[in-house]
Order: C-alpha cells, then structure tokens, then sequence
C-alpha cells in the first residue's frame, strides 16, 4: 500500500487543457473518488496515474517514488476498466493470472493467489469459463479479481459499474466497499454518478473543466459545498437555487426571492461572510430534504419568516416520499416530501423552509457565502 501525490498535474491535448494544475493527496489505504461531469479531466487524472498518458507538467508520486518516467508496469498499480478489458479466448483462471505468469510467479502460488481472490468475489466456481459465458456483473468481478492477485499498492477504477443493470451496479457497489475494507488498498475511483461517489468514498474530489473544485468527506460536500457547482452537482435531487436579495429589515437579515420572505438564523446572519453581503443581490439556496409540507409533522416549526406558499406543477410518488415540483413566482422548486402528502397536481401548498440549512451564494464568483 502506499500514499498517491499529484503535484501541480497539468495536461493538455494541443489548445485543450484537460487536467489543470491539480493538486492532491490520497492517503495510505484510502478510497477517494474523482467525481464530476463528462470531459472535466477525471479519467485523465487517472490515466497519467497509471502511466497510460504522460503528464504535460507536474508531478505524480506513489509512496515515496516519484513515477513520472516510470512505465506503467513497473508502477506497482492495478487498474480496473469500464468496459473489462478480458481476454475473450482465455478461461477465467487464465485471465485472472495473466500477469502473474508474466512475472514468473510459481504455478502453486498462482493457484492460491487465484483460487483466494477468486472465492472473495464469489467466483470460485467460474473459474474454467470463458468471458462470453459470464454475465457483465461475473465479469466485472474476474476484472477486479485480476486487480486483487497482483497485490498492487493502489488499485485505480475507471467507471467499473457503469455497464451494470441498476440493481446489480448496487449490489456490486455494496461488494466493492467491503473489499476495500478487507483489502485496505489505496483507491482511486473514478465515476460521473454522484451516488456512487457519496456511498464508497472516504473522500470526494469534484472536478469541473481540469480543476479540483472541492475535496473533502460526503458529509461536508454536502452540507458545506465550496461553491454552487459542487452544490448542484452533490445531492439528488440537486440543490434548489433562486435569484435573492439580501436586505436588512428590523435588525434581521432577509431573504426576498421569488413572490416570497424568509429570514436567516440569528446565528448565520451574525458570521461577517454575510454581513458583508447585506443589501446585494446573492442566490439562495436550499436543498429538497430541507422543505417541507406545513400541513405534515415536520422537525422545523412553521413561522411567518420560514414559510412560502407556491403551486403545486408535478407530483412524483415514490412510496416512502414524493418528489415534487412547485412554481414560486417565475422561479421552480424541487422538494422531497414524505409520501403521506396530501398536495395535489395545481393546488397550492403552503412549505417550510429549514433556514438553518440555507446557503447562500455570490452572484459574481458562484462562491459559497454560507
């Protein structure tokens, strides 16, 4: 196992900039996902990682090594693919142990190296198969299992679930958590699927246009979003945001968006990021679970400076909730509602907004105020 630094790591394809002058540090034994849209440079990262592109500029080091002018096989790395990457006229033995025979491992450890990983991903008994008589989630797992014998330091997964049905993407995302807390080996995963990234990372790095936008834990993704990118892109469904004036009234600080008033927490209103603020034009935001139906149990007491009345446009149920879409104004609300509900599609309804978890963002920089 071994700690992966990437120093001021550029790279770009003639006039194009992929990856720009990032910095990163994942820890020994770490699971950190690179997260972000299509094209913002996280299966770049990846693969000057491995060795399969060569940096622009910068630096990548695995453990103490700096592995710039190391080629990819001597990088001590395992690399898992999107689509396999199986020989399709090998037996699963075979494609498992491929590169232990190249590195003239003797055939009794081969055997025990196979046979181990090859019962830790519940494939012990495909192991005389061909790829083309396995399922894509039987051969995901010999691909993973191929990873597992060479005991690299750091395994780098490059979008392995997406050829997966819904239902066996959460089973395998399930079996790939406990792998790494057997295993414990570095990890870098890359996917574009934010669900994915807030249930397996220790860490989250999201990269927007080659740029690290924030890394830190799920959790504070989520509650603190460095800006509104990060904060629309975690969270599903995403992060409700609406053009706002801030403005004082009677000592406190309000919030005018929409056809509708809401004021900020005492305590948020003091912190000097926003009173700086105070009389300028800034966006709002809130996320769904942070709204909820005035006429339902709720954790958040109804008052006059926490409350909106919109129109109900669509009604999502989903059982245990509904998701459902509100006009306020000219503007649109997403809220994630119990599914006991009682809105109907064109009526009004009347919602509480949980002002401790407002955010509020500036206008020019999209950076986070609150």
């Amino acid at each position: 196992m071994a700690s992966v630094r990437l120093v001021n790591l550029s790279k770009s394809f003639g006039s194009v900039t992929a990856v720009d002058s990032v910095d990163l540090e994942v820890r020994d034994g770490e699971f950190l996902v690179l997260v972000g849209p299509s094209g913002c440079g996280k299966t770049t990262c990846l693969r000057m990682v491995a060795g399969l592109e060569e940096a622009t500029s910068g630096e990548i080091w695995i453990g103490d090594r700096c592995v710039n002018d190391v080629s990819p096989k001597d990088r001590d790395i395992a690399m898992v693919f999107q689509n396999y990457a199986l020989y399709p006229h090998m037996t699963v033995f075979d494609n498992m142990s491929f590169a232990l025979k190249l590195r003239k491992i003797p055939r009794d450890e081969i055997e025990k190296l196979v046979q181990g990983a090859a019962e830790m991903l519940g494939i012990g008994e495909l192991l005389a198969r061909k790829p083309g008589q396995l399922s894509g989630g039987q051969r995901q797992r010999v691909a993973l299992g191929r990873a597992i014998v060479r005991q690299p330091s750091c395994f780098l997964m490059d979008e392995p679930l997406s050829n997966l049905d819904a239902k066996l993407r959460i089973q395998t995302r399930a079996e790939l958590i406990k792998l790494h807390r057997t295993l414990g080996v570095t990890t870098i995963y890359v996917t574009h699927d934010q669900v994915e990234a807030m249930t397996m990372g220790d860490r989250i790095a999201v990269m927007r246009d080659g740029l690290i936008q924030q890394c830190a834990t799920p959790q504070q993704l989520f509650e603190r979003p460095a800006n509104r990118f990060v904060a629309g892109f975690i969270g599903s469904p995403p992060m409700n945001f609406l053009d706002a004036m801030l403005v004082r009234a009677n000592g406190d600080l309000v919030i005018e968006a929409a056809d509708f008033r809401v004021t900020l927490p005492s305590e948020t209103a003091s912190l000097d990021t926003v009173q700086e603020h105070a009389g300028d034009q800034v966006i709002f935001g809130i996320r769904p679970t942070d709204i909820f139906d005035s006429r339902l149990p709720t954790p958040v007491a109804a008052a006059e400076n926490n409350t909106a009345t919109m129109q109900v446009e669509v009604v999502e149920p989903m059982g245990a909730e509904s998701v459902i879409y509100l006009r306020a104004g000219e503007e649109s609300v997403i809220g994630s509602f119990s599914g006991d509900t009682p809105a109907a599609e064109g009526q009004p309804m009347e919602v509480i907004f949980n002002m401790e978890k407002a955010h509020l963002f500036d206008t020019d920089t999209d950076q986070a105020i609150v």
